[in-house]
């Protein structure tokens, strides 16, 4: 499967996800729901890496890849306490699409950044998400 695919269970996935936490949050502390959730998803993609990753790939990682990984699973943790605590407070049809405004960061960021082409349907889609987002968070 190519990049497209796994795109589209990642979002599959991303869906279901809202509405489980919703369900899960209700009555809970937020960031106790949180803590129980990393800590599954901890045990869980520990196993895969396991099961899939080469011997030795620990031990092959460099000083620049730790300090981004780490730094990504700061922003992850943060990212996920504030999206459980909007999920608690509003409903899941309204804080998801709010969340999804990531993609639109994602699209500046990658320009800012990674050097990313800017390009007018890039653009373009980052306005739509937005204003999707605007449209479903305002009703």
């Amino acid at each position: 499967m190519n990049w497209f695919y796994w795109s589209l269970l990642s979002a599959l996935f991303a869906g279901a996800t809202a509405i489980l936490a919703k369900v899960g949050v209700a009555g809970v502390n937020s960031n106790l729901a949180t803590a129980i959730r990393t800590a599954v998803i901890l045990v869980f993609s520990s196993i895969v890496a396991y099961a899939t990753a080469p011997p030795g790939a620990l031990r092959s990682l460099t000083s620049r890849t730790w300090i981004f990984l780490v730094l990504s699973g700061l922003a992850t943790g943060l990212s996920w306490l504030c999206y459980f605590r909007a999920l608690q407070l509003g409903e899941a049809s309204r804080v998801a699409p709010v969340d999804k405004l990531s993609v639109a960061f994602v699209i500046l960021f990658a320009a800012l950044f990674l050097g990313e082409r800017l390009t007018v349907a890039r653009g373009a889609g980052a306005l739509l998400i937005m204003a999707g987002a605007i449209v479903l968070a305002m009703e």
